[in-house]
């Protein structure tokens, strides 16, 4: 029953976050906003959403391991899940752009994560308005710097949904808010049952099956473009997702209610599996080669990875 609610919220979650995309971009349209500041925040925040409502569901429910596991294991999924496997299937171009900008910054909310956590144990609500200032003060700074060097993310963009009407936007809100929250909450009680069940904290079952879930569209979509051969992933689009995942996610939790540390073992163990996996990939991308990420790093990160998740367990 724990794996049905579990595989239930993650099918709930992609297809809420799906139509909230969606509804987003072509809400967005109608407002006369321009395509590349929809694909650099709409869609950021948008796509964010499954975990800020998996985040906050856990905080009110009081497993607030399963907010800081979710994020912290969602942003080393993303390096050694999505990127370790795209880059197995075919080799990467790296933007310049990554390691002067995106990279840094990606650093310094990590660090900032780890500063909150070490210094008191909590994200206070201070603190996550601190986040959330930080993140808003990041996307005016990036659709600068998108205006100066003329860089319109506009791949994820369909502009069908230019046309929709309001009726198919609010209907479209309805159905992804309400799969949202269901999904969420049906992820928390399955995870949180699954891990009394078999012997293993909260915070075991959110860096590995909740995180590894909800990285699921992002690896399905990397692992398609890359078997046919197209612009598999833009590096800078990941590390923009873990960005959002510390300062949107856990900043807007820590506003609505404070999350508070219960398992060492976030601070202890995995927040440094994070921060290994977020510094690792600037070496990689010098070394030997520079500005590609070839298969052999792929299978670098990804054993890391295998051996990250092995070692939760174990």
């Amino acid at each position: 029953m724990s794996i049905l609610l579990i595989l239930l919220g993650l099918v709930l979650l992609v297809v809420g976050g799906e139509f909230l995309v969606r509804s987003s971009v072509a809400l967005s349209f109608k407002l006369n906003i321009s395509k590349m500041v929809i694909g650099l925040t709409v869609v950021s925040f948008a796509t964010s959403m499954p975990e800020l409502l998996v985040s906050l569901q856990a905080a009110l429910d009081g497993f607030s391991d399963i907010s800081l596991g979710n994020v912290i294991g969602s942003n080393i999924a993303n390096i050694g899940l999505v990127l370790g496997i795209t880059a197995i299937i075919s080799s990467l171009e790296i933007d310049k752009d990554f390691y002067k900008f995106n990279w840094p910054v990606m650093m310094l909310f990590s660090v900032m994560l780890y500063f909150f956590l070490y210094t008191g144990g909590e994200i206070s609500r201070t603190e996550g308005i601190g986040f959330v200032v930080a993140i808003v003060i990041y996307l005016l700074v990036l659709i600068q710097r998108a205006r100066k060097h003329d860089e319109v993310p506009t791949e994820d963009i369909d502009d069908k949904l230019q046309g929709v009407s309001y009726f198919k936007i609010v209907v479209w809100l309805i159905i992804g808010g309400v799969a949202l929250y269901f999904g969420s909450e049906s992820l928390v009680t399955g995870a949180v049952d699954l891990a009394t069940k078999i012997g293993v904290s909260e915070r075991v079952i959110s860096v590995t099956m909740i995180a590894v879930g909800t990285s699921v569209p992002e690896l399905a979509a990397s692992v398609i473009a890359a078997l046919k051969q197209e612009k598999a992933l833009s590096l800078g689009n990941l590390i923009g997702s873990n960005i959002f995942n510390i300062a949107s996610v856990l900043g807007i939790t820590a506003i609505i209610k404070p999350i508070v540390m219960q398992s060492d073992e976030i601070l202890t163990n995995d927040i440094f599996w994070m921060l290994g996996f977020a510094f690792i990939i600037l070496p990689l991308v010098f070394l030997p080669k520079k500005f590609i990420f070839s298969r052999y790093k792929g299978v670098i990160i990804f054993s890391a990875y295998a051996l990250f998740i092995a070692l939760t367990f174990v």
